[in-house]
């Protein structure tokens, strides 16, 4: 089948078979097409291999500012030399008469020992006819001159300040390959249309795959009667680590683990009788002496739980089914299975005769509906959740069983200086481990590297 062409690759392809190197410009010229047309023809005979491009690039010096002065003036050492031609002067004599360029002029009249020092006076050394860059100054003079045509006379301007201009000038170069330079143009082919051709690929806009699983996420719980809380991302140590019992000399505090804000305190952490209670039971359970001011610290939330515990602490229910997700952060080094920063869901169930077993029945219930079915729980411990249980799924891909989930119920030392007189059912995980599971992807960094051939291909949640 003979090739078809727009009438802007003819009109190209007949211009650089008569004169078969071109510019840009001068196939403007030749063809009386716009620059952007010409453009986007070479482009096309270039994907089709019908053409070539040669890139070249020209420097061009110009004079700048102290080179201009020297042009018109002479070098600041020409003009020190020329004072001392008939006879010998004095430094101050010299410094008033070329001012600001007396510094400069007397260096490199010492260093090239153009020069002589007799006490105070100053006079002719041995000095050549051409100073180093007087030629190349002479003929750059006011215009634009290509650095190859100058010579190495240009070397001492370059490393002088404001010397000298250096403009880099990119050309571009257009040929035909030796296939394009035999195809004859007819009009028998103007206006044709190939109707075989592919048409463009167009992707249309969607969620991002691992939005598309929180939100999958949040459908679920609020169909299992859950209600979603939310809550800041900086928070107080107090609610972040002391209203869960984690002792305030916890490895987990420290800055390695931690993101703490800079300077900044809260002021009001809770109520006075939360801070009393929450710090008596720190002594009673750790014997140490409680710091406040390690409660006041600001960090970035390790976890959401301080969400949930806040709530039920602020509204003591009877009865709770509420869940909280979002970001969270821990100082982590960045790896397959680790980030900085992820989104996590957790939650908790609050009700007179709630038990671990119906805090089972949720979370099974819960992996169902996403998608997984092969599950089963190990016992664990959490620092602020006993008993306490960790969820292991099956992956089928890697064969083996993974973990997921931690799960418990919040320790009488969490929810009694709270004032929380009900058993809480707590679980919680990242869900960035949900989504491997769903997309089959062995590195969590797969989720933020932005790879559009991948994005697009992946199916929307079911």
């Amino acid at each position: 089948m003979p090739q078809v062409f727009h009438e802007i690759e003819k009109k190209i392809i007949l211009s650089l078979q008569d004169n078969q190197k071109q510019s840009v410009e001068s196939l403007e010229k030749s063809t009386g097409l716009s620059s952007d047309q010409v453009r986007r023809g070479i482009e096309w005979l270039r994907l089709k291999n019908l053409a070539t491009i040669d890139e070249s690039h020209t420097t061009l010096i110009s004079l700048g500012k102290n080179g201009l002065e020297s042009f018109e003036k002479g070098l600041p050492e020409r003009r020190l030399l020329d004072l001392l031609k008939k006879d010998p002067k004095k430094i101050q004599d010299l410094q008033k008469e070329l001012g600001p360029v007396f510094g400069p002029a007397m260096g490199l009249a010492r260093k090239n020992n153009w020069i002589e020092t007799n006490n105070d006076m100053i006079s002719v050394g041995n000095c050549p006819a051409n100073l180093p860059g007087e030629n190349a100054l002479q003929k750059i003079g006011n215009g634009k001159i290509p650095k190859n045509e100058i010579g190495e006379d240009l070397n001492p301007l370059l490393k002088r300040p404001e010397f000298v201009v250096e403009d880099v000038i990119k050309s571009k170069e257009v040929s035909l390959s030796e296939e394009a330079k035999s195809i004859k143009i007819t009009d028998d082919s103007s206006g044709a249309i190939d109707v075989e051709a592919s048409t463009p690929q167009i992707f249309v806009a969607r969620t991002h795959p691992l939005k598309d699983t929180i939100d999958e996420i949040r459908e679920i719980f609020v169909a299992l009667g859950f209600s979603e809380i939310v809550g800041n991302m900086a928070q107080s140590s107090f609610w972040n680590f002391d209203a869960l019992f984690t002792p305030q000399d916890h490895p987990a505090r420290e800055l390695q683990d931690t993101f703490y804000l800079d300077n900044v305190n809260a002021k009001n952490i809770a109520t006075a009788e939360q801070i009393r209670n929450v710090s008596k039971s720190h002594k009673k359970g750790w014997r140490y002496l409680w710091d406040i001011n390690e409660a006041r610290k600001m960090v970035l939330r390790t976890h959401t739980t301080c969400v949930t515990i806040r709530h039920l602490a602020e509204h003591k229910p009877d009865e709770a089914r509420v869940f909280s997700l979002g970001r969270v952060f821990r100082n982590e080094k960045v790896s397959y299975k680790h980030l900085v920063e992820f989104n996590q869901v957790e939650g908790v169930v609050v009700g007179k005769n709630t038990t671990l077993r119906d805090l089972m029945g949720i979370q099974r219930e819960f992996y169902k509906r996403i998608g997984i079915t092969k599950i089963k729980f190990w016992p664990t411990f959490f620092p602020y959740t006993e008993p306490s249980l960790q969820t292991m799924v099956y992956n089928d891909r890697l064969e083996k069983w993974v973990e997921l989930f931690g799960m418990g119920i919040f320790r009488p030392e969490v929810t009694k200086p709270l004032g929380i007189d009900k058993p809480v059912l707590a679980w919680g995980g990242g869900i960035e481990r949900i989504a491997m599971l769903k997309f089959g992807l062995d590195d969590v960094r797969e989720f933020y590297n932005n790879d559009l051939n991948w994005l697009r291909s992946v199916t929307n949640c079911q």
